[in-house]
């Protein structure tokens, strides 16, 4: 039987598999009341932004945070504004500092699951913070590859979803979901630590810009996932970090999400189904009213 948290390793294929029992006990989305409003079971006290540890982690060792963006219930960081975002940008970055300092943590990882249909079980703006004590496989192949001299960059315009101030959202030329989106900045910054606080305010608008154009989408808005790589915290210099956001649109079509499948998931090679310069054209086109 397995422990309550356990790290176990594939034998055919290597991947890397946390098992967490407890997990299964965490709650469902509340029917009434919100853990994360002030005066809530995690925010009992008034905030602006908070990060605390998890009370359902997957990993052990207090590894694991929840980040409330806003105490406000009914919005999203793409609605926040800017002085806003900033805070929650200060926060990523304090709490990679903080984690990253520890001797059992090496790489430091943000992420949001924004939507039912994704597997957000509260609907208060918030992410989370995953710490790992080695660099996982995805950005561990990302710093491979780039430090072999593959660019992070793609330079076609046609691609370009928001660009300004040093910042671009783009959709890759060839994205795993229909509307994927990365943002980074024009030049290297190894991670959120290193931002000044013009880089910072960027960073939050043209992230805050591009996750408003995906929702703008399709009605309903469509739900995302984004996850921050950054440089390791292991000690090394990886000179080659570059820090950026990749964001996931998993919907094909208005409500209709396109699923992973068994050829895909077989062979490690990806179908789209939604042109990448059509999926950057469709976010583009979305009135914000005259934002951005």
């Amino acid at each position: 039987m397995a422990d309550e948290s356990e790290l176990r390793v594939d034998p055919l294929t290597g991947v890397q598999v946390q098992v967490t029992r407890s997990r299964q006990a965490r709650p469902n989305r509340p029917a009434d009341g919100c853990p994360f409003c002030v005066g809530g079971t995690e925010a009992p006290e008034p905030y602006d932004v908070k990060a605390f540890t998890n009370r359902w982690p997957s990993f052990p060792g207090d590894r694991c945070e929840v980040v409330l963006y806003a105490p406000e219930h009914d919005t999203r960081l793409s609605q926040l504004p800017p002085a806003q975002v900033r805070k929650v940008v200060d926060l990523w970055a304090e709490r990679t500092e903080v984690l990253g300092g520890r001797p059992d943590i090496a790489y430091v990882l943000a992420f949001e699951n924004h939507g039912a249909e994704v597997g957000a079980t509260i609907a208060h703006p918030h992410g989370q913070i995953y710490s790992y004590p080695d660099v996982p496989a995805l950005p561990a192949t990302e710093l491979a590859r780039l430090a072999e001299g593959h660019q992070l960059l793609e330079d076609q315009p046609e691609l370009v979803v928001v660009e300004r101030d040093g910042w671009r959202a783009w959709v890759p030329s060839a994205p795993i979901y229909p509307y994927g989106m990365r943002v980074a900045p024009l030049e290297r910054r190894p991670g959120l630590p290193s931002l000044d606080g013009a880089d910072r305010d960027a960073f939050g608008s043209v992230l805050a810009e591009a996750l408003a154009r995906l929702e703008g989408v399709f009605d309903p808005p469509m739900p995302y996932l984004f996850w921050i790589h950054q440089r390791p915290t292991d000690g090394g210099d990886w000179p080659q970090a570059w820090l950026h956001v990749e964001i996931a649109g998993p919907q094909r079509s208005p409500g209709v999400l396109r699923y992973v499948a068994a050829a895909e998931l077989g062979s490690g090679a990806y179908l789209n189904p939604v042109v990448p310069e059509e999926a950057a054209a469709a976010p583009r086109a979305v009135d914000l009213g005259g934002a951005g």
